[in-house]
């Protein structure tokens, strides 16, 4: 198929390279022309053409054109949403792959429906590692225009791989995408629903691992008695919970890795930023009557940490550089 990649950053330009070494041709623009150049190059059989701008993307795209936008959330996505919404017409189909508000998709497909073009909104996970694991997808849209797509989310997904089956899904009334990576969860505005939660979730997480390392770090502390002071080993420690613990996770994996190049992460400050979904998550708790503490606290950690942070904030920092390349100060 033949797609259009809307910012090449992190994810975007590894997007646009994975799909070509699957055998789709893509049309690729990031306002930097270098890193479109540098994409495009990277680009297998050479399937990546260069594009100058919105304009000039959808003139080189035939057929039903399909434009994935990989923007950060808000005006920027908005604005590109609103050009393209003048450039494209009916049966077209644009895509936002990255973090938007659910209930923002949800008023852009009903606007864009009057047109006739279709909205999919596309939660991706993935980071940095995506071009080779491939990339867990949760996306929102018409029965239609996500079985049209289907060929670009089976080629951005991780596929099966080695992971044991799940005993029972193989019962009627389950979708067999769930389970290499890619999962239509409704209609517009679910698939960024589903993933808001699970960066939320993925809060709580992060904090239980950095809360815990810490106490073990400050076991060795001398205000406590000198016959209950213990020097743990971190990096070792880590390690030994990535082999059969039931807390082996992803997470851990990068949290070794960090800690065994450098054990007093003395490279991280511990300023950890919020993108958006933890806020987001606990506003729709809170109109659902729902209780989610756990995220609640790790989001207002996360705001105490820039004002002075501790060995805790600095395993979220080196977690969040891990899996997305994301860097302290920023909400990347």
């Amino acid at each position: 198929m033949q797609i259009g990649i809307v910012g090449l950053g992190k994810m975007g330009g590894n997007i646009s390279v994975r799909l070509t070494r699957h055998g789709h041709d893509v049309v690729a623009y990031d306002r930097d022309p270098a890193v479109t150049a540098k994409v495009c190059g990277q680009g297998e059989g050479g399937r990546c053409t260069p594009a100058t701008g919105l304009a000039d993307m959808v003139g080189k795209l035939s057929g039903r054109k399909i434009i994935w936008l990989m923007l950060p959330a808000g005006e920027v996505t908005e604005q590109a949403v609103q050009e393209l919404d003048g450039l494209m017409g009916k049966g077209d189909i644009i895509i936002d792959g990255g973090n938007s508000f659910y209930k923002d998709d949800i008023r852009r497909a009903a606007e864009l429906a009057k047109k006739g073009i279709d909205y999919v909104d596309v939660g991706t996970s993935g980071g940095v590692w995506g071009l080779e694991r491939g990339y867990c997808m949760m996306y929102g849209g018409t029965k239609e225009a996500t079985d049209h797509i289907d060929p670009i989310l089976s080629a951005l997904a991780p596929g099966l791989g080695d992971i044991a089956r799940t005993p029972g899904r193989d019962k009627l009334g389950f979708d067999p995408r769930a389970e290499r990576g890619y999962l239509h969860c409704g209609p517009a505005g679910s698939g960024h629903f589903v993933k808001m939660v699970h960066n939320g979730i993925e809060y709580g997480i992060m904090q239980a691992f950095a809360e815990g390392f810490d106490v073990m770090k400050s076991k060795n502390s001398t205000e406590l008695p000198e016959n209950q002071r213990f020097d743990l080993n971190m990096a070792d420690i880590a390690e030994v919970w990535r082999r059969g613990s039931v807390v082996s996770s992803w997470l851990l994996d990068l949290s070794a890795g960090a800690l065994a190049g450098n054990p007093d992460l003395s490279n991280y400050k511990g300023d950890v930023a919020d993108s958006g979904e933890g806020r987001w998550t606990i506003e729709a708790a809170i109109e659902e009557s729902v209780p989610v503490p756990v995220i609640t606290a790790s989001l207002f950690t996360r705001f105490r940490s820039r004002t002075g942070n501790n060995f805790a904030e600095k395993m979220l920092s080196a977690m969040r550089f891990g899996f997305g390349g994301h860097i302290e100060g920023t909400n990347n």
